[in-house]
């Protein structure tokens, strides 16, 4: 026996059934931070490959769209909406995604594949020019109506 929803019985990893779940209006938020230098925060709007912000705004979307074709097990979940804004600050970006659906099965996942995605998008335009730069994602709201 086993608590992890993916493990059945015997160990093997399974999709979780939620054919008997309600369809109920479900929202996750995760959030992003891009840890770089104030000199490569100071150029996020001129790098050599462009603009990280609006490109990493594009790719987490998409990413969150994404998610089953990504994350072994993940249902894949028809998003009602998908937004992903970045805020810059003195150490990096923040990033803050969020996914929304009405289906059986939470859409967390959909949020952290977005934030980090997009984080992974500002991590690699700049990457020319840091070195140094970190990222952390966290999952900050889960909710059901």
């Amino acid at each position: 026996m086993t608590d992890l929803s993916h493990v059945d019985d015997a160990g093997s990893v399974r999709m979780v059934d939620v054919g008997d779940k309600p369809m109920e209006r479900r929202r996750a938020v995760a959030r992003a931070l891009v840890r770089m230098a104030p000199a490569t925060v100071a150029r996020l709007g001129d790098l050599p490959k462009g603009d990280a912000l609006t490109t990493a705004q594009l790719a987490g979307i998409m990413a969150a769209k994404r998610t089953s074709e990504l994350i072994p097990l993940c249902h894949p979940l028809p998003l009602t909406h998908a937004s992903v804004d970045l805020r810059v600050v003195d150490d990096g970006v923040e990033i803050t995604a969020s996914a929304e659906t009405t289906a059986q099965t939470g859409v967390e996942m959909e949020a952290l594949t977005a934030a980090s995605v997009a984080a992974l998008t500002v991590y690699d335009m700049a990457k020319a020019i840091d070195k140094q730069m970190a990222f952390s994602v966290e999952l900050v709201e889960k909710t059901k109506a």
